[in-house]
């Protein structure tokens, strides 16, 4: 504005004294003015380029104290974890159906019962089959003395051999026959193939039993899987033998620290997952199969990171931003500083660029900080 003004001073100058001069010498005047108001704007710019000098080396503050507390920034071990969801599945569950058709005759459990291996559990209607037994065995007492004769007489060589052959023939064929029937027998017998607890009967005394019905459910609660089904992101993170924690919501007090036991080989095409597998133990049994679980597992870590509070950094149009303190002419001053940030985990968050070890940071108060405040550092 300074320029435009004196350049109109000088034409109007011009024009109130020149006003009956030839045009040549008025043009003449008018170059020897512009010249004289280029110099006064060179002087002018020089003026100002020292003033601007001497104000960039003066402290800029905000002329008033904040009390803030602060924190003094030292490297240490930052790591991320991520949570995943699970279900507990039992290492011994046992669905069981009957081996042989039958109606059921006897039911020796109740639901809730605690059973051992081996322990009978019901038993199937098997008249028939005894009734079948005892007539084979009539018929395999003939047929075991006719053939132990005919080998006899065979061994004088009285006889044809085709009588010999035709007795022990029939002989054997009963006997095959009697031991398939006595293992029918043996199966209309239901028991328990573990240890556990009977968790449901699916049918009823006089009932209809057939193979691949399920009758009873049994459940040991000693050794359970924990299985989740984690994003196919981590595969290459994530091994057998890593160390991971489990938590389960309805019990808040129990804390697992455990190990993978097994990755899953196949990626699910659907879900583009693959499965992760704990193995615990149950010893109070309170655990119980299809339980929910919570996996927290490490994705990432630094053993010398940059490490500040969450809550700290800020964000305007240019970036993420804290206040770090510094010392001029004699006072603490807040600067603002702009920072790259990495990863954050439980309300601290890992500084990449933007600060150093040893840099001091504002941690409380910073809402009343800006730019340039004079601070008054708290104990």
């Amino acid at each position: 504005m300074k320029n435009i003004s004196l350049y109109f001073v000088a034409l109007l100058f011009l024009m109130a004294s020149c006003g009956h001069e030839t045009k040549s010498k008025t043009e003449q005047q008018i170059i020897s003015y512009q010249k004289q108001v280029t110099a006064i704007n060179n002087k002018i710019d020089r003026l100002q380029q020292k003033l601007d000098k001497q104000n960039k080396n003066k402290v800029v503050t905000t002329g008033r104290k904040v009390t803030v507390n602060v924190s003094k920034l030292q490297p240490s071990v930052f790591n991320h974890y991520f949570d995943a969801s699970a279900e507990v599945e039992s290492v011994n569950e046992a669905y069981i159906s009957p081996e042989v058709s039958g109606q059921i005759e006897k039911i020796y459990v109740k639901e809730g019962d605690r059973v051992k291996r081996g322990q009978l559990l019901a038993q199937l209607n098997s008249d028939i089959i005894k009734d079948n037994i005892r007539e084979l065995k009539t018929s395999l007492e003939l047929a075991s003395y006719t053939y132990k004769k005919q080998k006899s007489l065979w061994k004088k060589h009285i006889g044809s051999e085709l009588q010999y052959l035709q007795a022990k023939t029939n002989f054997e064929s009963l006997q095959n026959k009697l031991n398939t029937l006595q293992t029918q027998y043996q199966r209309s017998f239901i028991k328990s193939p573990i240890d556990g607890y009977v968790d449901a009967i699916d049918l009823k005394v006089g009932e209809m039993a057939i193979p691949g019905q399920r009758f009873f459910h049994v459940v040991n609660l000693g050794r359970l899987y924990v299985n989740a089904q984690i994003s196919e992101a981590y595969l290459p993170i994530i091994h057998e033998g890593d160390a991971v924690e489990v938590r389960f919501p309805a019990f808040p007090s129990i804390v697992l620290h455990k190990t993978v036991y097994r990755i899953g080989k196949v990626i699910n095409k659907q879900s583009r997952t693959f499965k992760l597998q704990l193995r615990i133990n149950n010893p109070k049994q309170l655990l119980r199969p299809n339980l929910l679980a919570i996996i927290r597992i490490k994705d990432y870590t630094n053993p010398k990171a940059i490490v500040v509070p969450s809550f700290i950094i800020r964000e305007d149009i240019q970036g993420n931003y804290l206040y770090v303190v510094t010392t001029e002419d004699g006072q603490k001053i807040a600067r603002k500083r702009y920072v790259k940030t990495g990863k954050s985990y439980q309300q601290t968050t890992e500084v990449l660029e933007g600060l150093r070890v040893g840099e001091t940071v504002v941690t409380q108060g910073f809402n009343n900080v800006s730019n340039g405040s004079v601070l008054n550092i708290g104990k």
